[in-house]
């Protein structure tokens, strides 16, 4: 039977689970009779059912073109009625179905805002990410704990968001300090404590229990033999790195004392990362390095009777140095090139205070990024919003308020559609663009051709 038949007639509730749950749902995403989603069954979790399931819990199609896709394809209500289906669907049997709907929500809240939505569903959200943390393994908690930083900087500060830190920072705790939980698990949930922290917690012992759990797990890959020269990496160095990441932003809204007392015990522990073989290790103690010295010297004016002052200083320059022109032959190019690049400007930055602006342009608006603190806040939501970064920085109130950008910029509908590319109009101009490179690369051949015949 030709495949376009055999698909047909599955959604239509042939052989093989037709009166299902699954494809109830299914059905009823396609744009067919609104239907009540039904758990699935021990039965209905098989692979052929969850391919019909595939298209309705795919994350890829809000992280793809963002919030255009909302309006090319469908309307408010149509993504409304899909995510109280996800939301449904977090309850399923099956693990993968359960991970998968909470992709599809993480992926709809960093597309688009979605405020009151979420706000009359909060409670049921947080249950459902609490169950999943809970009774998950692997992907299910890596999956949920990532909804859980989303949906906390969709709602910013107040006390919608610490109701979900007070339910959730129990669990995320619990799953960074399991050794037995996934090494994915606990890093995602490590960067969702530091993360929901930095937004919610208006409690200052909380935001110290917070630091002192991540410092516990970033501090194990410290340098403790001092006859040994490189830190080798375990499986457990990605959880260190983004222990250690969430930790620096933390530091970054901590009070000065507190600053300058971690400051103090982590200055001249830090460098001993640099020594890492894994270059993400490498690049986060670096950077975080330059943001403590932009924080250590930020507070000379509080402090005027005693200025900033670093005792190996010149020990710490030289290693930056090495690691800015690093040439050795058994690392990778790829790693080499993009090592070099940031520890020249952690080195401007140590050695001379400067720091390379950057530019980064949303919609009609610009925000430069003129710091190391500002660098590390916008790394670390870009990261978890991906492609929504730009439209977030456009919408969301606390991350313009983070970011001093003043009140949301109200456009009309003609102002929005100019600015708006169509996805065609991307693939033609990609299309152009990849054609004029070749054709360049082969003048530049033929040319090297000519030289190499002439001589």
């Amino acid at each position: 039977m030709p495949k376009n038949k055999k698909r047909n007639t599955s959604h239509r509730g042939g052989s093989g689970g037709g009166g299902s749950g699954a494809a109830a749902a299914t059905a009823a995403t396609a744009g067919g009779q609104h239907r009540n989603v039904q758990p699935f069954s021990d039965e209905d979790a098989s692979i052929e059912t969850m391919s019909h399931c595939s298209g309705y819990s795919d994350p890829s199609s809000f992280a793809e073109d963002g919030p255009e896709v909302l309006d090319e394809e469908g309307t408010q209500e149509d993504l409304e009625y899909k995510l109280k289906g996800f939301i449904d669907l977090t309850l399923d049997k099956s693990a993968k179905t359960r991970q998968a709907a909470l992709e599809g929500i993480k992926n709809a809240l960093a597309s688009k805002m979605l405020y009151e939505f979420i706000l009359e569903r909060r409670m049921t959200l947080t249950d459902s990410i609490e169950r999943c943390l809970k009774k998950g393994k692997g992907d299910e908690q890596r999956a949920a704990a990532a909804l859980a930083s989303v949906l906390c900087i969709q709602l910013g500060p107040g006390i919608e968001s610490e109701e979900v830190l007070k339910t959730l920072g129990p669990i995320l705790k619990k799953i960074i300090c399991d050794g037995t939980a996934s090494i994915q698990a606990r890093q995602t949930c490590a960067t969702c404590f530091g993360v929901c922290c930095f937004i919610a917690t208006d409690d200052i012992t909380e935001l110290y229990s917070t630091l002192q759990c991540l410092e516990n797990i970033f501090t194990k890959s410290y340098l403790k033999e001092k006859d040994t020269n490189v830190i080798c990496s375990t499986p457990n160095t990605a959880l260190h790195i983004s222990s250690l990441l969430a930790w620096t932003l933390l530091l970054t809204i901590c009070p000065i004392n507190e600053v300058k007392k971690k400051l103090e015990v982590h200055f001249h522990k830090l460098p001993s990362l640099l020594s890492s073989d894994d270059v993400n290790m490498r690049i986060a103690a670096g950077e975080s390095l330059a943001l403590l010295f932009e924080l250590a010297r930020g507070m000379e004016s509080y402090f005027s009777d005693q200025d900033f002052f670093y005792e190996d200083m010149e020990s710490l320059t030289q290693m930056l140095r090495t690691l800015a022109t690093d040439g050795n032959k058994h690392r990778a190019k790829v790693d080499k090139r993009k090592q070099r690049s940031v520890f020249r400007d952690i080195l401007r930055a140590v050695e001379e205070r400067d720091f390379p602006t950057e530019t980064v342009k949303f919609g009609p608006e610009r925000m430069y990024i003129d710091c190391w603190v500002k660098k590390h806040t916008y790394d670390t939501f870009k990261e978890i919003l991906g492609s929504g970064m730009q439209y977030h920085l456009q919408s969301n109130e606390f991350l313009r308020n983070v970011f001093e950008l003043g009140p949301p910029v109200m456009l009309d509908a003609a102002a929005l559609k100019t600015m708006k590319i169509s996805r065609f109009e991307r693939h033609l101009y990609n299309s152009a663009a990849f054609k004029a490179r070749t054709k360049a690369r082969s003048k530049c051949r033929d040319k090297r051709a000519d030289v190499g015949e002439f001589f």
